[in-house]
């Protein structure tokens, strides 16, 4: 998720804007329009809008045989119960390929949704994004515990269909995304769904 990159880089064309605040006003307006962040250390905020776009269509949902066994595990799951428990791990987990971490202190005020997976009362995995409506723009996740953040991404799925949403926006699609399905779809398709799903943030 983020910038988890499979198959396809950010280019200069892609990028849309430099030096935003991060705060949820600049926030909800980027998201809506299709327009995440990258940060890099000791530079200007960047965002981007990519050409093509990770989407997990949520009727295209295929769960690894391997994981099912891991669903029977004791975890309880939660939404927003400890946002920056959660943004703080994901920063924190090492990422094949990456040397620290494009989740900056400057950018937690500015999300504010998660979902926890719980063993006991320690935190063990997470994901966190942006909800805007009926889209749904997951940024990162982690899990301390194997196939935990994958069953993150799949409690995070059951709560969404709940919420009425068809799509979840994954940004790049990683070799985790692909097992539960996700793929590509270019950039106007994208806009066009984008544009349906944050409607209702209005209502």
């Amino acid at each position: 998720m983020g910038v988890e990159l499979e198959n396809y880089e950010l280019t200069a064309d892609d990028l849309v804007a430099v030096g935003l605040l991060f705060e949820w006003r600049v926030l909800h307006k980027m998201y809506s329009q299709g327009v995440f962040p990258w940060p890099h250390p000791d530079e200007p905020s960047l965002w981007f809008s990519p050409q093509r776009r990770g989407i997990l269509f949520f009727d295209e949902l295929h769960v690894p045989k391997r994981l099912k066994r891991s669903m029977k595990k004791d975890y309880h799951f939660t939404i927003n119960k400890n946002f920056e428990a959660v943004i703080r791990a994901c920063a924190k987990q090492p990422r094949k390929g990456q040397n620290g971490t494009w989740i900056i202190d400057e950018m937690i005020p500015a999300y504010a949704a998660s979902l926890e997976c719980w063993n006991g009362d320690k935190l063990i995995g997470g994901i966190y994004g942006v909800k805007i409506g009926r889209y749904f723009s997951a940024e990162s996740m982690f899990g301390r515990e194997t196939n935990v953040s994958k069953l993150c991404l799949l409690h995070l799925v059951e709560y969404l269909r709940a919420e009425k949403l068809e799509w979840m926006d994954i940004q790049m699609v990683t070799s985790v995304t692909h097992q539960f399905g996700g793929r590509y779809v270019d950039k106007k398709e994208f806009i066009r769904m984008l544009a349906k799903a944050v409607k209702y943030s209005a209502k």
